[in-house]
């Protein structure tokens, strides 16, 4: 079944990720399952005899990873705190890559450039503003996420270089791989609403249940 017409994530929903859900008791669980991204076809028109032994074009953004999360944690979820840790958003081929980065609050970003050209990456995001400067080929700077929200990331040189970077207050998260699988693990028993985001919105959300014996919870989705 395909969902309805989604609804924007705002900065505000994901920090309502600190809200508590009710307690849970029992074994942790596994919910799991396959987020399928349907998309419009485009008809690819004839190359003109101009375009004929040009580079091939850049590389495209993978669109078609999603972000799979509980908006709220599981009782219990802040009496630890998240382990300090470093991801990598890469600059190659004139791109950001991942399109799509989910962390952890407190986690720190590493940005290398792997291009023959400078990169400047910044944002001007609520939830985290920087400006990296400019730097070239074989350097990295770094950044550290505190704050929940999305972040939008820009390069002031390229224009058409953007990606996501999606901080979360607990570890209930999960991206898609290149089939569109996503696994949570470690999820206490309870009710909990599970949420699709993809491409910079809210795409679905749906319930589920964990149940006391804990075990793997299957849920599907399809979104436009």
């Amino acid at each position: 079944m395909v969902l309805g017409r989604p609804a924007r994530l705002s900065h505000a929903g994901l920090g309502c990720l600190l809200a508590l859900a009710a307690p849970a008791r029992g074994a942790d669980g596994t919910i799991a399952g396959k987020v399928e991204v349907r998309r419009e076809s485009v008809a690819h028109a004839r190359p003109a005899v101009a375009d004929l032994g040009m580079p091939p074009p850049r590389e495209k953004p993978d669109r078609g990873r999603s972000v799979v999360y509980l908006e709220t944690a599981p009782q219990g979820a802040f009496e630890r705190p998240l382990p300090q840790s470093h991801a990598r958003l890469d600059q190659r081929d004139e791109a950001f890559a991942p399109y799509v980065l989910a962390i952890a609050a407190g986690t720190t970003v590493d940005f290398p450039n792997n291009d023959r050209t400078y990169h400047n990456v910044f944002s001007l995001s609520k939830t985290r503003r920087f400006d990296l400067g400019r730097y070239p080929r074989g350097e990295s700077r770094s950044v550290r996420f505190d704050q929940p929200g999305v972040v939008r990331v820009f390069c002031e040189i390229h224009s058409h270089m953007n990606a996501f970077i999606l901080v979360f207050a607990h570890r209930y998260f999960a991206t898609t791989d290149s089939a569109g699988r996503y696994r949570i693990e470690g999820v206490p028993p309870g009710h909990y609403t599970l949420a699709v985001w993809n491409d910079g919105k809210l795409r679905a959300t749906r319930g589920v249940s964990v149940p006391e014996i804990g075990g793997a919870v299957e849920q599907d989705f399809v979104v436009e």
